[in-house]
Parts: structure tokens; sequence; C-alpha cells
């Protein structure tokens, strides 16, 4: 068998603790006949209405997904939206033991109205302010709790309020204790909070606007460097960055590559880069090499591409393709 189609057969037998930003993902499908009266937008007949997943749970889709265990661990409010969370994830055969339910606090929804193909309007309900004090204790036992159990910790990072510094460093220094990898999908409030993370994942962008860099600083020729002395200052085991069309870049132990990437017919880059942190967490915890964590990863985040909206990656996809490199 194909070295990463074996690599992916070892997925099933894994546990993986994600630990972020659970939100609802919110969608009303409607058809457009006519501007309204009251001022110069149009008016959507509503035909259908839907809530998925967003944020840290199409993180834990993927992992169901690609056949491992997912652990949930996160804080959401105590409404109708938070009830709506939980029981998609119930609907979904998930767990729903290590979601923290906050008095007052707001859970998190992007609602989108769309008319045919065309999205006319997102609406963003949310805060970004830090969970409690009693709420982040709480995230804590839960984690510790599970430290036993599970193979691989992967942070799920939205700045919406759930993780802190403070929080970060005592999981990862939790992790290191048990000799449990922890993996990073970063954004730009605690981009620094990491260190000593064992696979640092940001995408282009969030390494340019996380570090303060000039375009200069990511450009083809420079971006070895950058990510190098940036993986030094931070303790990192591997950072790993995607960059879009010029593929990703890996920089892991002693092993530095670019691998190009994949051709394909783009339909829509919306949730691409869960599919990938997955993907990279799943193969770092059954052992996989430099190379094969970049390039399934790769193959990964370019196959969901080719569908229309958010959706987990097909694990079956994922082996046939795994097995023609």
């Amino acid at each position: 068998m194909n070295p990463l189609s074996s690599l992916i057969e070892k997925f099933s037998s894994l546990r993986v603790l994600v630990i972020g930003d659970l939100m609802v993902d919110a969608y009303t499908w409607g058809k457009v006949n006519r501007i309204s009266p009251e001022a110069p937008v149009p008016v959507v007949n509503v035909i259908k209405r839907e809530s998925r997943l967003g944020g840290a749970g199409n993180v834990v889709l993927n992992i169901a997904s690609l056949g491992a265990k997912p652990y949930v661990c996160s804080v959401i409010g105590d409404d109708s939206t938070g009830e709506t969370l939980q029981g998609i994830l119930q609907a979904a055969g998930l767990s729903t033991s290590g979601i923290i339910t906050e008095k007052g606090r707001p859970t998190t929804v992007k609602e989108r109205v769309i008319a045919g193909s065309q999205q006319l309007i997102r609406v963003d309900s949310e805060t970004e302010a830090p969970i409690s004090v009693a709420s982040s204790k709480a995230l804590l036992e839960q984690v510790k709790a599970w430290l036993s159990e599970v193979d691989v910790i992967l942070f799920e990072d939205y700045d919406k309020g759930v993780l802190s510094a403070e929080l970060i460093q005592e999981i990862i220094s939790l992790a290191k204790a048990k000799q449990i990898p922890t993996v990073v999908d970063p954004k730009k409030k605690n981009f620094f909070a990491y260190s000593g993370a064992t696979l640092f994942k940001p995408n282009l962008n969030e390494l340019r606007d996380g570090l303060g860099l000039e375009a200069a600083a990511i450009a083809p020729e420079a971006i070895a460097k950058t990510v190098a002395d940036f993986k030094a200052a931070q303790s990192f085991t591997g950072l790993f960055v995607t960059m879009s069309e010029r593929g990703v870049y890996m920089d892991f132990a002693t092993d530095q590559l670019q691998i190009p990437a994949h051709i394909r017919q783009i339909a829509d880059v919306s949730g691409a880069g869960d599919t990938v942190i997955s993907i990279a967490a799943c193969a770092l915890a059954a052992g996989g090499s430099a190379a094969q964590i970049a390039e399934l990863a790769n193959l990964g985040g370019g196959l969901v591409c080719e569908s229309l909206g958010v959706v987990p990656i097909d694990v079956e996809l994922l082996k046939r393709e795994a097995g023609k490199i």
C-alpha cells in the first residue's frame, strides 16, 4: 500500500482533543423578485434555513470524517444558538460532555442570506470578550480529565475569547509532561501565546499580520528564513505555512520542504484551512514524517476546495488521491 494511504489507515485508532471557539454557521436561502419599497435593498423570499457547525466545530467534523474520534472542549452561551449547536453535535453522533455553558454569554453565530448562488449579507452575533475565570477553570479541568485518553491536542483559535494566553500555556505544559503533541491553528490575538507547541500552522497572511511583516519577508525567496527565525524564537518543533496557490512550506525539526499546490477546479476555498489542520494533526499523531504531514494536508486542502460551501473531507476520496502520489 502507498505510504500515505497506510498513514490514513492509522487515523481510525486516533483520539483527537479539539479546544477552541465553537460557532454556528446559519444559512437562509431564498429568491429575490423585487426591491423593498422601504429601502433600496432586495426582498428575499425564504425557501429554507439551515444551521451547521462552524469555527472549531468544522474541525471536529473533519476529524470525525477522517475516522478519528474527536473530543470537543469549548465554552458557549446559555442561549438558543448554544442549544442548536449542541443539537447539531449530538445529531452527528458526537459528545457534548466537554462543552461548558456560560450564563449570559452569547454563542457565536454567523448568519448568511443567499439568493441563488449570491450571498447578499452576513450578520454576525458574537462576543470576543474572554470567558469567565470559572469557565476557564472548568475547561482546564476537563482537559486534565481527558489527557490520558487522547493522542494529540488541536487548538482551534478564532479570537472569540475561549482561549487565553495563560490557559494555552497551561495546556501545552500538561501535554508536554504527558508527551502529547500539540497542533495550533492560530489567529492574531494569541499569535505569540503558543511557544513550545509541536506544530504551528498559520496561513501566509496570518504569518505576515501576526509578525507585522512587510510583503518582502514572505516572498518566495525569503519564506524559509522568516519561518526558521519564528520557529526558533517560539521553540516550535515545526512550523507549517499554507500559501494558497504557492502550496505549503514545512519546517519541522531538521526538515525543510515546500510542496506546490495541486492544480484543481476551485469552487470554494471556505473551510480548507480546517481540513488542512485536521489532517496535519492526525498525520502527526499517527507518526507521519514532515513530508507526509505536509503532502497529505496539502492534498486534502485542495480536495475540499472542489466542493461548494464548507464541507468536511471525504476520507475515501483522500485515500484514492493519496494513492496516486
